[in-house]
């Protein structure tokens, strides 16, 4: 069950800044030992760079949410928005602070992404999951997510992601 003192709530323009420090602070701590320091360095600063923050919220349909606990600290994010999949939505990112893990704040984080996705007329949510995340991986399949097939995806700079593409096919709500 999720922590009842938390709260979820839509994120906005001015929370960007905040996100893009958790998402820093959340994959120093938790990517070691799944990604090179080095391709940590350029995932943060390709998909967490302001301007492309700004772009997915304003342009690109996606809605982020962050999880606060009760004095209004900062415990992870989500991101969710629509796929050129008819019905389906995508699970672009969610994290957890590793010290408020395992207290239901990634279920939070997880209903309220597939209520978005509900809301946005998705019958499905999908996501992707480096292969040697196997926390996630687990995390996800309890959740009733299952893997619909393996992928590896030139990032640049060198990189690949070789991930899991997972989905569920979401309750009515």
């Amino acid at each position: 069950m999720p922590d009842a003192t938390a709260t979820t709530r839509q994120a906005s323009l001015r929370d960007l800044p905040l996100i893009r420090r958790l998402a820093r602070e959340i994959w120093l701590a938790h990517y070691p030992g799944i990604l090179s320091m080095d391709q940590t360095e350029y995932m943060l600063a390709r998909m967490y760079a302001l301007d492309v923050l700004r772009e997915e919220m304003a342009s690109g349909g996606v809605c982020f949410f962050l999880r606060e606990g009760q004095g209004g600290d900062a415990l992870g994010f989500a991101s969710v928005g629509p796929t050129a999949k008819r019905g389906e939505s995508k699970l672009h990112k969610l994290y957890v602070q590793p010290s408020a893990q395992g207290r239901g704040h990634g279920y939070a984080l997880l209903e309220t992404a597939a209520a978005q996705a509900r809301s946005q007329g998705s019958d499905s949510l999908s996501l992707c999951v480096n292969k040697r995340n196997e926390q996630a991986v687990a995390a996800y399949l309890r959740y009733g997510f299952t893997i619909r097939e393996s992928i590896k995806v030139d990032i640049g700079g060198g990189y690949v992601m070789d991930d899991y593409v997972m989905a569920k096919t979401l309750d009515p709500g």
